[in-house]
């Protein structure tokens, strides 16, 4: 699974969806899908604009975490 640090990163510097979406051009819509983390997709401009915008790389916006997967034990 892929998590969105982006309710973290403008939590720290005290940033609204609405000033972001102001500032960026980025739909509203798709902010608070970023921000509540239930985007299913998202485009490279998006991703693009908000590094630019936070000064920061893809990595402190995006981060993967390995789901758990389950043990499977071999039998012969």
């Amino acid at each position: 699974m892929v998590k969105c640090h982006l309710s973290k990163i403008m939590g720290e510097r005290r940033i609204k969806i609405s000033d972001l979406a102001r500032d960026t051009g980025i739909n509203r819509g798709t902010l608070t899908r970023l921000y509540h983390e239930t985007a299913e997709r998202i485009e490279l401009e998006v991703i693009d604009a908000l590094c630019t915008y936070f000064s920061c790389s893809i990595s402190d916006l995006l981060e993967h975490v390995p789901e758990a997967v389950p043990n499977r034990e071999k039998t012969e």
